[in-house]
Order: structure tokens, then sequence, then C-alpha cells
């Protein structure tokens, strides 16, 4: 079974800041981490390669220094590792990154299942494993919290707020999976040892077989305006009395003199 999993490195959002003066993310001393949403999907790759045999190469798109996230992924147990980096790709929204992707799964040929992440912690869009299933012209599944594949019959159970469905489909399938779907084995120290000595190839917007005015910020049909802190909100107050009377008392006390009530 072939199978390609596509991840991102993203900042580590607890360390995120804003520049106030510029609008802009503070990139500068944030540390980078494998977008964790991925990790749950490179892990049921992994889990379904272990049932099934086969091969997984993960693909990603972006700066040179995300190969740090690749090699964290083959450190896990991917077999494979592929960056599209390139400074054409540089400001695509998700249409273009996507279709940039698309190109690369191309490159890369025959595949069974597209694994992604439900969503990015950074952008929070959950659009490009569905874009990419567009461009491909494949099924997909997308909030996938269980999964079962029977030869080229692939059976899943998809999250939604009020239970889930249960969804069929065949092979090829692009599935974008949820947290609760596993969780996600730790790199043994064999398994970084390898992933260092691994040569991780980088493929160019040359490479990808992309017309220059459809990846990048010129294919991108929305871009990012302006990014602002909200306002932090005036902290509450905490009412402690001897007892729920006078607790209420002085509760509508305040409200009133506030004008709420």
């Amino acid at each position: 079974m072939e199978i390609i999993v596509c991840v991102k490195q993203v900042p580590d959002t607890t360390e995120v800041k804003i520049d106030p003066q510029t609008n802009t993310l503070i990139r500068q001393g944030v540390p980078s981490i494998v977008n964790p949403f991925d990790k749950n999907a490179l892990e049921e790759a992994l889990q379904l390669k272990e049932k099934h045999g086969g091969r997984v190469t993960v693909i990603s798109m972006g700066p040179p220094q995300a190969q740090e996230a690749l090699k964290e992924c083959l450190a896990m147990g991917a077999d494979e590792a592929i960056l599209m980096s390139d400074r054409a790709f540089g400001g695509a929204d998700t249409l273009a990154t996507s279709r940039t992707l698309a190109a690369g799964i191309k490159k890369i040929g025959n595949f069974d299942v597209i694994f992604c992440g439900k969503q990015a912690i950074d952008g929070d869009t959950a659009q490009v494993g569905p874009e990419i299933a567009e461009h491909l012209d494949i099924a997909q599944i997308t909030y996938v919290s269980k999964l079962t594949i029977d030869g080229d019959t692939v059976r899943a159970e998809r999250e939604h707020e009020e239970g889930y469905e249960v969804i069929e489909t065949r092979l090829p399938v692009l599935l974008s999976v949820v947290k609760s779907i596993n969780e996600p084995r730790y790199p043994s120290i064999k398994g970084r040892m390898k992933a260092n000595r691994k040569e991780i190839p980088i493929w160019t917007a040359d490479d990808a077989a992309v017309e220059p005015e459809r990846i990048g910020l010129k294919g991108s049909p929305t871009q990012v305006r302006r990014i602002f802190t909200p306002q932090q909100r005036v902290q509450g107050e905490i009412i402690q009395e001897e007892n729920a009377r006078e607790a209420v008392t002085r509760l509508l006390t305040k409200l009133n003199q506030a004008k709420i009530i």
C-alpha cells in the first residue's frame, strides 16, 4: 500500500506573539513544531503500513528549515520525505498551497491513501486537505476518528457536532484525521539517528510543473491584510461572603451600581 502524509511545520502557538507596530507574527526566536494533527495523520499511516504493508512518504511545503519537521516524521517511522521549497511558493493561501502539494503528489506517482491532519494550528482553515482531493479528483473523508480498510473498501467514522457519521468509499482516498483517532508514537533513538543520516530531496517550482500564476502569492485569491491582538478583557471579581444570601445581596448591589440591572 502506497501512503502519502501531508505535514506542515508550524510555530508553537504557546510562544506566538504579534508585533503591535506591524501587526505581523513575531517568528524570530519562536520554536517550530510538527503540526500536532499531522502527527495523528502520520501515526494512522504507520499503523496502516504495519497492518497492510507498503510505504509511507511524507511531503511538506515550506522554507528549508521545514526539513527538521520532516526528519522528525522519518524518526517516527516514515520511509521517505520530500520538501517542496521555493521562493515562488511564498505568500500562498490555502488554494495555492493545495495546488503545489497536489503537484508534488502527482510527481511522487502512485498512491492509495493520502492522510492530512484535520487542520493546521496556525491557520485553522481545514481547507488544504479537501482542496488537494479536488485537484487530484479523488474521494475524501474529513474529520476521521476511526478507520478500517479492507481491500479497496474504506470505512470511516467522521466526527461532527452532533455525533458521528459512518462513511464508506473506495481507494484512492484522502482522509483528514482528528486528534482522537490515535496517540502518536515517540521517535526512537535509533529512528532519530537514521533520520539524521537521511537526505531529504527539495523540489522547487520547476519540479512542481504548475503554472507560475497558480502558485505562491500570484495564485492566491485570498490575502491577509491585517493581524491584531484582541484587547485584553478586564478581569472579573470573585465575591466571597459568609453565606450565599450575603453574596447574592452584594452581587445584586454591584450589578445595580453598574446599571446592568
